[in-house]
């Protein structure tokens, strides 16, 4: 299956916490969308690995993925190594999305900016023809997106542009409470971690009504490119 986007995460949730409105806004718009995740988020404190493959893929459907996959590297050590950068080569290269999405190359959290390195130089070996890659025993051939864009996470960056998620904000929000295991539950006797804390949902409520403001809309998430971007005036949405 080619898809039209390809969106790489760390864990299971970052997707949705991110970038869950413009996920649904291209989706509504009968692109495809696969979503695909490095690591199943066993080491999180709160819930289990297999919770939280049922919450992805519960997300997954309320946001009309075209698939979700995992890529079961060990969370906490997404290791840029050949054995993880061959398994994103031949991601891109099964899927050949046009464009792909990776964490913020600066963050909070080791995995994320591990695997925002890991996708960069995937996107860029996947192009180079001497990569041998086989899936199924057949030969892939060479492949290369042909834009990266960056997602936040915890640390911000100045956008290079933001989407409009006004009409998807609350598929977006639906699907991130999919994760039930992660955030915040009065009745569960599991500790609190930075994320459950009853203030995060609202941390990631506000940061899109301020993105959303900057850009005159109710809602917006941001984005970042390390190239510039060309306006196509005449694909302009009035």
């Amino acid at each position: 299956m080619n898809l039209d986007v390809l969106v790489f995460a760390a864990h299971p949730d970052d997707a949705e916490l991110a970038m869950g409105g413009t996920i649904a806004r291209f989706t509504s718009a009968d692109l495809k969308v696969g979503i695909i995740d490095f690591t199943k988020g066993e080491l999180g404190t709160r819930g289990s690995a297999e919770t939280r493959q049922k919450e992805a893929f519960q997300s997954a459907l309320i946001l009309k993925a075209a698939l979700r996959e995992n890529l079961q590297m060990p969370d906490g050590n997404v290791q840029r190594n050949k054995d993880n950068l061959m398994k994103v080569i031949m991601t891109i290269r099964r899927f050949k999305p046009k464009i792909i999405f990776a964490p913020y190359f600066n963050d909070r959290h080791p995995d994320h900016m591990d695997a925002s390195v890991l996708v960069k130089e995937a996107m860029f070996s996947a192009g180079l023809a001497k990569v041998k890659t086989f899936d199924k025993e057949v030969a892939q051939s060479a492949y290369r997106p042909q834009k990266l864009f960056y997602y936040m996470q915890t640390y911000t960056f100045e956008p290079s542009f933001i989407v409009n998620i006004s009409d998807t904000f609350e598929q977006k929000m639906k699907s991130v409470k999919c994760f039930g295991s992660q955030f915040h539950n009065p009745r569960t006797t599991e500790p609190e971690t930075f994320i459950s804390r009853p203030e995060f949902i609202s941390y990631i409520e506000s940061r899109a009504h301020f993105y959303g403001f900057q850009i005159g809309k109710l809602y917006g998430e941001p984005f970042y490119c390390e190239e510039k971007i060309e306006l196509d005036l005449n694909g302009l949405i009035k």
